[in-house]
Order: C-alpha cells, then structure tokens, then sequence
C-alpha cells in the first residue's frame, strides 16, 4: 500500500490488496494492476490521470454489485469511501457520493418524509444503479431513478472534473445516465426525492410444488391489467437449495410469490390485492402498511456476498403461456437453482425523460439469477439462453442494472438510435477507450 500524497494505492502484492478489490459479486475475480481507494474527487482525478499516461483501461466499483471488468490489469478506483450523502428537505433532494447505497439514502431521508427512488437491496451503490436507469420498487408510478437527477460531478477521461447539468452540457447529461460508467467516473450526484413516507406493501408466496407455477403466472398477469400507476409489483419464482443456513421452513422449498409496494392507503391496498388472496392457498403473507424505511423487507434480498450469473430481457408484452415454460425450465427440474423475477413495467417508466434510458414503451421485464456455487458459469449461460429464448418473440433489449455477472455481451442493451447517440460522445469523451466497458457502445 502506498501513502503517496495522501493518496490510498493498492498493487497486487501489498497488503490490503485482496480486502480493496473485493465486493457483493464473488463469482468473478479480477486483477487490476493498481487500485486507487478513492476519498476524493482529486483521488479520481489522479486515478484518472495514471490510466491516462499509461494507456490503462479503468473500472470503477462502489459496493462492488456489478463486474468493473475494465480494470481486468488496468486501474480500479474504488469509491466505496466517498459516501457521504445530505438531504436538503426543503429542496426534496439528495447529494450523494459514489459510495452510498440506497439503504444509506433511504435512512437519511426517512425523517423528512421522504424516500429515495431505491431499488429493492439496500446494500446497491446509489449512484451505480441510478447510471444504469435505476428499476425501483416504487417505479411505475415515479418513473426511473435517473429521471430525477438534477446533476451529476464526474471525472472524464481527460482527468477533468466536470459539473454536469441538463442545461449545461444536455448530451453528457443524457449520456452519463442510462450509458452507465461508459463515459468517465461520477462521484457524486443531486437527485430528487419522493414525498412517500409509508406504504402499503410486502410479499404473498404460494407453494411452487402445490401450485401451478404458470397458473400463478397467469393470475397475476390478469391482476396487473387493473392496477393503477400507484403500485409497483414483480412476480418470482425460485427453489431454495436446502441449506443449513437457510431457516427451516424454507429449505428446499420452491416458492412463487407476488411483491408489491403501493403508496396509497391501507383499505385500498387490501382492496387491490384481495385477487392475489384468490389465486390459492398462501404459504405467506407478508402485506400490511409499513414505514418507507422498512420497504427493503418485501423482496428481503440476500445482504452477504456471494456468487451469481444474472441476465434480464426487456418485453413489448408477456406472452404467459411461453414465460410459464420459462418457469418450468428454471423450476424443480433444472440441474442448479435459478431466480426468476417478472417485472410489470408502464406507468411513469414510459414517460420520455432527457437522459439515455431505453425501451420506454415495453412492458415487462424478466431477468434471471444463477447462483454459481457448483455451478459453472457455461451452464448458466446456457440455460438463460434457453430460457430467453422462449420469450424472444417479444423482446425488445435488455436491461443494464441486470447484467450483474452476465454483462458479458453487448447485444440488445441499447435500441440503434440510443447506441448511436452514446458512441458519438465516446468518441468525444473517451476517444482512448479507457473505460473500456463490456456493453461498449463504439
């Protein structure tokens, strides 16, 4: 480790090293050459710089939930350090470094009556996830997290810290959110929050073996047909592998189950989801009203690190009948355990926005976790090529927030247009390449 001008340096053969590079995902290693622990905007600017002056690729990672596969023998800036977030209640917003995580934004907003555009885990960087659109629990009623940046402080390529605003400089603003970290390393951001301080919410699972799992589907698709924007559901399914450090009551168990966040009251909560009560018998039933702080207990995501493949299809429709094969393929009966969450898009996610986010008008999103714990990742692969491949007739893209571990291919991640547009300001922000990211867009 190297204490140079203050500044945390960390090369494959210090002390520390192993400790610095390591993250939520475990299921892929990578080696940077030097790693820059980040505790400034002047640390980036001098990691910046290094990787400029020595034609080295640069990844960035915060809590590490994504692959910063650029830094593979190049440069890492971690910015896990620069986490620093404030709320300015009378404003309705947040600035946030590189390093927060949602959790940490939904706490500091809490006592204001306010809540953040947070997906469902609060341990994910906030400022990862919102460059990659940022899908939240309350999305289809506010739209996407990166529809409510105000402005963005990011270090590109030339080692220039720049103050990126919709009015300042339009095209970089669009570009840095929804390209991801494509375009230089954003450190910090303002970004607006929602007056929402309960509501109505939790999960309703039924028994996968007892039940029918594309039954269920099938229901729930009908259900959502009646929803109003207010209320933000997904659908999943998944076999618990049975593992002593899971509860009893849960091991081995193929569970499917609706999660649901609605902002509106009680009574009408219970009314909206008394059809779900009617698909069958519950194994449970976690719905109630809750605190905004207590909205990461509906999906109750895994909090330790651990190793997984994810990939994700965006729809223009949900065929049932085809995504109930795509349960039965990822169900009891496949080889390892595989995690399926049907997303009900529309709503605000459709609104145009000024940034570079895609496929407004689609209207599901399914994405698939592989955990790789005795499996390997060609198995995977396969088996979510198989499984996307059922649905391919309506897809339209795929979502970059869900290409943890899988975003090893660039296709369909951006419709020709918005590719278009975001190569161009590659080529004017980062003409070297060194945010060499795997979704390239040049």
């Amino acid at each position: 480790m190297d204490f140079t001008a203050q500044r945390l340096v960390f090369r494959p053969e210090d002390a520390g090293y192993d400790e610095e590079i390591a993250g939520f995902q475990t299921g892929f290693a990578t080696r940077p050459a030097i790693v820059f622990g980040a505790r400034s905007t002047d640390d980036v600017v001098a990691a910046v710089s290094y990787a400029a002056a020595h034609a080295l690729p640069i990844g960035v990672q915060a809590t590490g939930h994504g692959l910063p596969a650029a830094s593979e023998g190049g440069v890492l800036v971690s910015t896990r350090r620069m986490d620093s977030v404030r709320v300015d209640a009378a404003a309705r917003t947040v600035t946030l470094g590189a390093g927060a995580t949602w959790g940490q934004v939904a706490e500091a907003a809490a006592p204001h009556g306010l809540a953040p555009l947070n997906g469902s885990a609060p341990g994910v960087g906030a400022v990862s996830y919102t460059l990659g659109g940022g899908l939240g629990i309350l999305s289809r009623e506010f739209g996407y997290a990166a529809d409510h940046v105000r402005s963005l402080d990011v270090v590109t390529a030339d080692g220039t810290p720049r103050h990126v605003t919709a009015d300042g400089e339009p095209e970089l603003f669009w570009g840095l959110l929804g390209g991801g970290a494509n375009l230089g390393v954003v450190t910090g951001l303002e970004i607006g929050l929602v007056p929402v301080a309960r509501l109505y919410g939790g999960a309703i699972a039924f028994d996968g073996r007892a039940s029918e799992p594309a039954a269920l589907l099938r229901g729930y698709e009908a259900w959502t047909r009646t929803l109003p924007d207010e209320l933000t559901s997904s659908f999943s399914a998944l076999v618990y592998p049975a593992a002593p450090q899971l509860p009893p009551h849960l091991r081995g168990r193929y569970l499917v189950s609706v999660r649901v966040a609605f902002t509106g009251t009680e009574a009408e909560g219970e009314r909206l989801v008394a059809p779900l009560r009617e698909l069958g018998d519950a194994v449970s039933d976690t719905l109630r009203e809750m605190p905004y702080a207590e909205s990461h207990t509906i999906h109750s995501d895994p909090d330790f690190p651990h190793a997984y493949y994810g990939d994700s299809v965006v729809l223009s429709g949900l065929d049932v009948a085809a995504a109930g094969e795509l349960l039965a393929l990822t169900g009891p009966a496949a080889d390892a355990m595989h995690v399926v969450q049907v997303n009900q898009l529309g709503g605000a996610l459709a609104r145009p926005a000024a940034n570079a986010v895609p496929f407004r008008d689609a209207g599901w999103l399914i994405r698939i976790l592989s955990p790789l714990d005795g499996t390997d990742v060609a198995a995977a692969r396969a088996v979510h090529a198989q499984a996307f491949g059922l649905v391919a007739h309506e897809a339209v893209g795929r979502s970059l927030n869900f290409a943890f571990g899988g975003g090893d291919r660039p296709e369909g991640l951006y419709d020709p247009h918005t590719r278009k547009r975001l190569a161009e300001l590659k080529a004017t922000y980062d003409p070297a390449n060194l945010f060499r990211r795997n979704y390239d867009v040049n």
